[in-house]
């Protein structure tokens, strides 16, 4: 009788590893043969889930127009709280962010960033729904939004370990533009989204538009029905699909991080680290802000550092086991002389941008959209419409766009002639614009007629955007240059970070010049700060002798 042995075939590999063991990008024949395919899917996938990320950051710059067109029940000044308080929210989550990656792994860390994102989205848009709700409820929603601004940090951290370092400035670029088209990508699809019942009975009822409004194409007339609820909620639809594609199409690299467990126990010390950032958040915000909803006790330049600092401590203090040694591992970082100036210009670059992108919107309806003129006592007054007021979310998202788009711009120039020359020359142009459109800004909140002066705010607004674009561009190549790999994530994570407090700082600081009638201080003061960091930048990098020559 004849046996025939019955042969299995053998188990098919998964379509993508989870976890590579084996990664030499600087290994040129590795890197043409393996690593530059799987490199760029990784890319490929984190674009999109860090402009999502960007947009529901960055979305209470336009949501907080639109309740002012509404008529809810908010002061101006208290609508400047909202795009703050997601500010520093968002700043503060990088402090952990910008550790996740080695902890975690990257796969693990993107798709759990990416789908905690849902919660603030879906979050906003029930709040928005009811202009009745307390302030307080919005704030939440806010400091909940932050999770996409610390995204950011991890991304980039990220990133940065799957590529050779001659590609760094190239990739980092192109990862951090085309994701800051987030913020622009929010600033056109939110009020084009609030004109459309597009959720049926499930979005909710539209209101009804107090004042004029717009979107890219114009104005949008008062008496309109708006769903501002759809600010929140449209974000949920590309969410869903771009958590499957991380989880699916991203990996973890075990060169990078050795101890990220099984994923559960990834998504725990992501889930704990995020939640240790909120702690020192919400203790500054209650220090800083006014009643009813804080205490008013610290000024901003007190509240900064000690929530920058408060989120060190209480990550240090908190961490445990394998977490605990890894993070003490990595604030080594903070040993290193480079990670301090570096931190400086990236504040000039990414902090301008992000400060910029968010205090925009509300800056242009309260300079352009009220007439400015004395009272019967010669006191100037800012109640008056102005009937030919330009929208704001008509022309907001101009400078974000062009800020994104010179990112990459500027880390392709950077890598052909180095980070640091191209870092001085955009310091020295941001010295100049800052001073212009703060003197721009002067004759406009002085006029009745505003609008005579938009044309040229917005041409230096957008330049001041193309700069910090391309110095971004710069920055990276720097970090890229002169940190080892091993440091190199956590550096960029943590200048993002403190970058990422010029969301916190810009609509604070217009807003307060605002009140007191002088908004072009705000940018004089800004001028100050990029004339120092012109400084910082030729002693570290371009004076002769510097350790480290045009990195």
């Amino acid at each position: 009788m004849t046996s025939h042995a019955t042969t299995l075939p053998a188990a098919a590999p998964p379509l993508i590893a989870k976890t590579l063991e084996d990664w030499r990008p600087e290994d040129e024949t590795f890197w043409e043969a393996t690593g530059k395919k799987i490199a760029y899917r990784n890319l490929l996938i984190s674009i999109p889930a860090l402009l999502c990320g960007f947009a529901v950051w960055g979305m209470w710059g336009i949501i907080t127009v639109q309740m002012l067109n509404l008529g809810f029940p908010f002061s101006q000044a208290e609508l400047f709280t909202l795009t703050a308080i997601a500010g520093i929210s968002g700043a503060t989550m990088r402090i952990p962010a910008s550790f996740l990656i080695r902890l975690a792994g990257g796969r693990n860390t993107i798709f759990l960033t990416t789908s905690m994102l849902l919660a603030p989205a879906f979050g906003t848009g029930i709040a928005l729904q009811h202009p009745e709700w307390p302030l307080w409820v919005f704030q939440l929603m806010a400091l909940w939004s932050g999770v996409g601004g610390g995204n950011f940090a991890s991304s980039m951290s990220n990133i940065s370990t799957f590529f050779p370092k001659r590609l760094q400035g190239t990739v980092l670029g192109l990862n951090a533009g085309l994701g800051n088209f987030g913020v622009t990508t929010m600033q056109i699809v939110v009020p084009l989204v609030m004109t459309l019942g597009i959720f049926g009975a499930v979005g909710g009822e539209p209101m009804t538009l107090v004042k004029d409004s717009g979107w890219i194409f114009g104005k949008i007339a008062a008496g309109t029905p708006t769903w501002i609820q759809n600010a929140g909620f449209a974000w949920v639809l590309s969410l869903v699909p771009l958590g499957a594609l991380c989880w699916w199409g991203m990996n973890n690299l075990k060169t990078v991080s050795p101890h990220t467990g099984n994923p559960m126990v990834a998504f725990l010390k992501i889930t704990y680290l995020y939640t240790l950032a909120f702690v020192p958040s919400i203790f500054m915000l209650y220090l800083y802000l006014p009643a009813p909803t804080g205490l008013g006790l610290l000024n901003m330049w007190v509240a900064i550092p000690l929530d920058i600092l408060s989120a060190l401590v209480v990550m240090r203090l908190a961490a445990f086991g394998t977490m605990k040694d890894n993070i003490a591992k990595q604030f080594e970082i903070f040993k290193n002389k480079h990670t301090w100036s570096l931190t400086a210009l990236y504040i000039v670059t990414f902090g301008s941008f992000i400060g910029f992108a968010m205090a925009l919107p509300l800056a242009i309806t309260v300079i352009f959209g009220f007439q400015h003129v004395p009272d019967a006592n010669g006191v100037l007054t800012h109640t008056l419409k102005n009937p030919n007021a330009p929208s704001a979310l008509t022309y907001a998202w101009i400078g974000p766009f062009v800020g994104a788009a010179a990112r990459p711009i500027g880390g392709w120039i950077s890598d052909k002639w180095g980070g640091a020359i191209v870092t001085q020359w955009i310091c020295g142009a941001m010295v100049v614009a800052s001073v212009a459109v703060g003197y721009v800004m002067m004759l406009a909140y002085h006029s009745p007629s505003p609008e005579e002066h938009f044309l040229s705010f917005m041409l230096l607004f957008i330049a001041l955007f193309l700069f910090s674009g391309i110095g971004n561009g710069s920055t990276f190549r720097s970090i890229g240059f002169i940190f080892n790999r091993e440091q190199a994530g956590p550096v960029l994570g943590w200048t993002s970070a403190v970058g990422a407090y010029g969301a916190f700082i810009a609509p604070v600081l217009i807003g307060d010049q605002m009140k007191l009638g002088t908004p072009e201080q705000a940018m004089y003061g800004f001028a100050a700060f990029y004339t120092v960091c012109l400084f910082v930048n030729w002693w570290f990098y371009l004076r002769r002798g510097a350790e480290i020559r045009n990195p």
